[in-house]
C-alpha cells in the first residue's frame, strides 16, 4: 500500500469536506450584503445554527493530517503562508462570537454583531482563496526550507482567487437558502444565485486560462496529447452543470441548484487537484518527497479509519435530525 497517496487522498477529502460543509455556511455570512431586514437575517442564521459548529471539523482534519503524514510541506506551507492563514483563523474566531452573541444581543446592539458577522464572514473567505492562489503559484524553497518573503503570498493572482472564493461562497449559500426557506427570501436567493452562477462561470473560466498561463508543466498537462482528451471532460462537465442550474433555477427547482452547485465547485476542486498533482508544494515537491516515515504514517492512519466515519456519521445524523424547511418566526432549539 502506497501510504502517501492514501494520506494524500485523505487530506484532499477533508479539504473539500471542509469547501462544501462551510463553504455555504460562509456564503450565508457574504449573502448578509443583500438582505438588510432582521427577520430575514434571523431565518438565513437559522438555517444553519443547528450545524455550523462542526463543520470546521474538517478543516481540523486536513490540518492535522498534513502534520501527520506530511511533516516537511506543513513546515513549509506554515512558513510561507502563516500570515493568511492567521488572518483567516482570526476572522473565523470574531464570526464565531458574533453568531453566538446575535441572538442574545438587544435590539440597540445587534447591528453590530451583524456587522461582525458579515465582515468575519467576508475576511474568512477571502483569505482562504489568497492562501490557495498563493499556493497554486508555488511556494519558493531552497534546501526544503521555505525561502521566500513574508508577502510573497500577495498577488494579482491570489487576489483574484480570493475574490474568486466569495463568489464561489456566495453561490452556495444562495443555493442552500433556496433549498431551505419559502416565500420572498426564497425568491431572491432565486434571482441572486442566476447572477452569483453567471460570475462564478467567468471566474472559473478565468482561473482555468490564468493557472496553466503561470507554469509551463501545467499548461503542457492540460493542453498536450492525449491529456487533453482525457481531461476534456471536466470543461465539458462545468458547461453541463452550469447549464442545469441556471435551467433549475428558472424552474424554481428547490434542491437541484443546491447540488449543481456543488457538482461546479468540485469540478473547480478536481481542475485545481489536476494541476499540481502530484506535488503537495507546487511547483516541484511531490506527496513522496515531503512523506513522514511509513511507520508514523501507519500509526496515524489507524487513528484516521476510526475518526473518519464518526465524524461522518455524526454529521449526517445532524442533517437528517434538522432537515427541512426553517421558516419566519421558528427556530432550532
Amino acid at each position: 500500500m502506497d501510504l502517501s497517496l492514501v494520506w494524500a487522498i485523505i487530506i484532499l477529502f477533508g479539504i473539500m469536506m471542509y469547501i462544501i460543509m462551510d463553504g455555504f455556511d460562509l456564503g450565508i455570512g457574504i449573502l448578509y450584503l443583500f438582505f438588510k431586514e432582521k427577520d430575514d437575517r434571523d431565518l438565513m442564521m437559522n438555517t444553519v445554527a443547528p450545524v455550523w459548529d462542526g463543520n470546521e471539523t474538517w478543516l481540523v482534519l486536513g490540518g492535522a493530517g498534513l502534520l501527520a503524514a506530511f511533516p516537511l510541506a506543513y513546515a513549509v506551507i506554515l512558513s510561507a503562508l502563516s500570515l493568511p492563514l492567521l488572518l483567516m483563523l482570526m476572522a473565523l474566531i470574531f464570526r464565531g462570537v458574533a453568531f453566538e452573541f446575535r441572538f442574545r444581543a438587544k435590539d440597540t446592539e445587534r447591528h453590530f454583531w451583524d456587522k461582525a458577522f458579515l465582515c468575519g464572514s467576508i475576511a474568512a473567505t477571502f483569505f482562504q482563496g489568497m492562501t490557495l492562489g498563493a499556493y497554486l503559484q508555488g511556494i519558493k524553497m531552497v534546501n526544503q526550507t521555505y525561502a521566500g518573503g513574508a508577502l510573497d503570498w500577495i498577488s494579482p493572482f491570489s487576489v483574484f482567487t480570493g475574490l474568486g472564493l466569495l463568489v464561489t461562497y456566495a453561490l452556495l449559500g444562495s443555493t442552500w437558502l433556496i433549498f431551505k426557506t419559502t416565500g420572498e427570501l426564497q425568491a431572491v436567493c432565486i434571482r441572486l444565485s442566476q447572477r452569483i452562477s453567471l460570475l462564478l462561470l467567468v471566474i472559473i473560466g478565468v482561473i482555468s486560462l490564468w493557472t496553466p498561463w503561470m507554469d509551463s508543466r501545467i499548461a503542457e498537462r492540460w493542453f498536450t496529447m492525449p491529456n487533453l482528451l482525457w481531461l476534456s471532460p471536466v470543461p465539458l462537465l462545468v458547461i453541463f452543470f452550469f447549464y442545469k442550474l441556471q435551467s433549475a433555477l428558472k424552474a424554481k427547482a428547490e434542491t437541484s441548484p443546491f447540488l449543481y452547485t456543488l457538482g461546479l465547485v468540485l469540478l473547480g476542486y478536481a481542475g485545481l487537484g489536476i494541476s499540481i498533482w502530484p506535488n503537495i508544494i507546487p511547483p516541484e515537491m511531490s506527496i513522496q518527497a515531503a512523506a513522514a516515515p511509513p511507520q508514523s504514517q501507519q500509526f496515524a492512519l489507524i487513528g484516521a479509519v476510526i475518526i473518519i466515519p464518526i465524524i461522518l456519521a455524526y454529521t449526517a445524523w445532524g442533517y437528517y435530525v434538522f432537515r427541512g424547511k426553517v421558516h419566519k418566526g421558528e427556530a432550532y432549539h
